[in-house]
């Protein structure tokens, strides 16, 4: 009998901290540090007396190259490689060789080779020490500086040098792969408003004509709907709502336009606008009202030429505003990592330190059918992304480095992410997209202040073929306080700015302005080393919003375990009325009388109980901040076709159409259940507006007497209306009659909804 397969843990483990340092949540590791300084009196090799110098630093299996000077006479580098001690014996000698750059062969000028024992028992870490450079006949050719010494990731020049364990040839490029931190642009909405336009040069003869606004700002392009006409001029009276960086080096470009048919458009004219000459609004106002006309131009080609034409007294009115007051969504809202808006003279102090020590991983799978892991990971919290070293070749990787974010509000979330490197294949950067080990989400409002968590997250990743375990990511995690008073004022603050609440933007407006993720790729990507755009759409969760069928039944398992306390509610009051249990009906009974004849206890009595409740709630407080959940996520024993509907693209690549056409039946049926479910909450509403809107005169009248002879006898006898209807409720079943519908209810389904006015 074939036994079945073993499940994956999916489980969050605590690890130890040991030999934990000055670094705090890391291990220490000991590194070499090289600082290649500057030289003098090189001896060139060329016969015109020219020299392009660069150093190559070579300490054991490593080796490090300096950028090369061309023909300039003031040699100064000023670089640092690191290389790690505990891959490196210590009788290693190292070779500091400078070389003449040329197209083909470099050549050779001279080197220097000294005992890595001896070189460290006369430098220190500031010392500047001069070296004399010869070549293969022992003959002087100049001079070189440089300094080596050890110390740990907390040396300051760690982040800056270049670490030659995460170096590597691939093909004949040298690719860095070293730690990085990337600072991310800080973004804001361009505020557009479209008024409406005067003297365009159109014939109106043949009647009004189907003219819009298109706005754009880089690969932002916006329109607005056809306008309408008055006294012969076109409105608009609508906003269009951009996204831009700072410095603010791209250009608004507002173009009147004329439809003349499918996809084919005419230009009336258009204007220019500097962003960075923009009114800035940070205060919770309006959009300025000041409005200011924009004369529109059209372009002319004269040859190769272009020129700007203004067209007679063409112009448009606009109000144009960059706002500060609000925060520009760059990543999914329930996961954001910041909250702030985008002027900086309305942030408020900090109210801690969020850091995180990333030690290793344990066990990562090879994707994409790779020869091995090239792992290295991508924290993002406010503007601050950090990326770690890669390391090469290696499914236990040990990064060991630690950083620090200052957070403003605890409603946020920390994102690490680990990425397997593509650059290092064959074809370097041509090879792929890097791939997905997995990623680990945390919200701060979560964990204590001042306490360490140090745990192993399994990293799952959701495939077409299914459920896979990546790994396991090994992080430290401590948040503190640095002003509790401050974080508990944050809980008092409106989520997110007050701007966003005065001036709300529709779901469908924030899912328009995503456009921030694309400029913040397009950033981050041309930094050394990348931040590709597949990590940066990764880490922001854009594929969020798409739908599957798995995450709505987990929407709808949530809402049930929402809902599931008051339906226990119901069924612990039914028991109670059913005499279930005679000793604590007996006690309910007692304690409804207390209350009815002493009314004044009823709120001291519910908080006390909330109190009682909350206290002993206590010991089940969870010791572990969250992390994903395979369960909740009903991300286990999925269905083959629902994987493949779940990553279809949109639209859909399907060919076959009995697939979409079996897929869009299955949609058919669900949204079909819903709507009986979302009906029948809806006819409840609406008998409910029928009470007090006439549409059942007779019903109408009888709820209006009631209502006023339940205000007359509550006024008089209000203990004894809730006494006797407490005890009639909860009275003995021998007391009723068979189960029959309550003469309350039978009142309620009587009344009219307006099912019956659909068709």
């Amino acid at each position: 009998m074939q036994r079945p397969l073993p499940r994956e843990d999916y489980s969050l483990r605590e690890i130890y901290l040991g030999g934990e340092g000055t670094y705090g949540l890391v291990e220490e590791m000991e590194y070499y540090f090289v600082r290649i300084m500057k030289a003098e009196n090189l001896s060139p090799k060329d016969v015109t007396g020219s020299c392009n110098p660069y150093v190559e630093v070579r300490l054991g299996s490593y080796k490090g190259t300096t950028s090369h000077f061309e023909q300039k006479t003031d040699l100064e580098w000023n670089q640092v490689f690191v290389f790690p001690r505990d891959q490196i014996q210590a009788s290693t000698n190292i070779e500091v060789v400078v070389k003449d750059k040329y197209a083909v062969n470099d050549e050779f000028i001279g080197m220097v080779e000294i005992n890595l024992d001896q070189i460290l028992r006369h430098v220190g870490p500031d010392g500047e020490r001069w070296y004399s450079l010869e070549d293969q006949k022992r003959n002087k050719v100049g001079e070189l500086s440089f300094t080596v010494w050890i110390a740990t990731q907390t040396d300051k020049a760690f982040l800056e040098a270049r670490h030659l364990d995460a170096q590597t040839v691939s093909g004949d490029r040298v690719v860095n792969t070293g730690s990085k931190v990337y600072p991310s642009p800080k973004l804001w909405y361009v505020d557009v408003v479209v008024d409406h336009a005067q003297d365009l040069q159109i014939d109106l003869k043949a009647g009004y004509p189907e003219i819009f606004v298109r706005g754009r700002i880089g690969n932002q392009d916006l329109r607005t709907r056809n306008a309408q006409w008055r006294d012969g001029n076109p409105f608009w009276y609508e906003r269009l709502m951009f996204v831009a960086a700072e410095p603010f080096e791209e250009h608004l470009v507002i173009s009147v336009e004329r439809r003349l048919g499918v996809n084919k458009d005419e230009s009336l004219g258009k204007t220019d606008i500097i962003v960075q000459n923009v009114e800035r609004s940070s205060g919770i106002k309006p959009v300025p009202a000041v409005e200011q006309w924009y004369y529109l131009h059209v372009d002319v080609e004269e040859g190769d030429r272009r020129k700007k034409e203004v067209t007679h007294a063409s112009r448009i009115l606009l109000r144009i505003c960059l706002k500060g007051g609000d925060h520009v969504f760059d990543e999914a809202p329930q996961y954001s990592s910041d909250l702030r808006p985008s002027a900086e003279e309305l942030w408020r102090e900090s109210i801690g330190t969020l850091e995180l020590g990333i030690l290793g991983a344990r066990e990562l799978k090879i994707i994409d059918g790779r020869q091995a892991t090239n792992a290295y990971c991508v924290a993002k919290y406010g503007h601050k992304w950090v990326r770690t070293r890669t390391v090469i070749n290696n499914s236990n990787p040990r990064w060991n480095e630690q950083y620090a974010w200052e957070v403003y509000d605890p409603h946020t979330v920390f994102t690490v992410g680990v990425f397997d490197d593509c650059r290092l294949l064959e074809g370097g950067a041509v090879a792929g997209q890097d791939g997905r080990i997995g990623k680990v989400r945390i919200r701060l409002s979560t964990l204590e202040t001042g306490r360490v968590y140090a745990h192993s997250y399994p990293l799952i990743v959701l495939e077409p073929s299914g459920l896979t375990k990546m790994g396991e990511l090994r992080l430290a995690v401590r948040f503190a306080c640095s002003s509790m008073l401050r974080m508990m004022h944050m809980y008092t603050q409106p989520v997110p700015p007050e701007m966003h609440h005065v001036y709300p933007l529709s779901r469908m407006q924030l899912d328009n302005l995503r456009h921030a993720i694309q400029i913040i790729s397009t950033t981050l990507s041309r930094a050394e080393p990348p931040l590709k755009k597949e990590v940066v759409e990764y880490m922001t969760d854009v594929a969020s919003n798409n739908w599957s069928i798995r995450r709505s039944k987990a929407t709808f398992f949530r809402l049930m375990a929402v809902l599931g306390c008051f339906f226990e509610a119901l069924r612990w009051f039914d028991q109670i009325r059913n005499w279930k249990n005679p000793w604590t009906t007996v006690v309910i009974h007692l304690v409804f009388v207390i209350l009815v004849l002493y009314p004044e206890l009823i709120l001291p009595a519910v908080f006390l109980y909330l109190f009682l409740v909350s206290v002993w709630n206590r010991r089940f407080w969870p010791r572990h901040p969250p992390h994903m959940n395979v369960r909740l996520s009903l991300a286990e024993n999925l269905d083959p076709d629902q994987l493949e509907e779940e990553f279809d693209t949109n639209p859909t690549s399907q060919s076959a159409d009995d697939v979409v056409r079996t897929r869009y039946d299955r949609l058919r049926g669900i949204m079909g259940r819903l709507d009986i479910v979302f009906g029948y909450l809806a006819t409840q509403g609406e008998r409910l507006q029928s009470l007090r809107s006439g549409r059942d005169p007779r019903a109408t009248n009888l709820f209006t007497v009631v209502c006023l002879l339940l205000a007359i006898v509550l006024y008089f006898r209000p203990r004894i209306v809730a006494l006797l209807t407490g005890l009639y409720v909860m009275r003995h079943p021998r007391f009723r009659r068979p189960r029959r519908p309550r003469m309350l209810f039978n009142f309620f389904w009587r009344l009219p909804n307006k099912a019956d006015m659909l068709f």
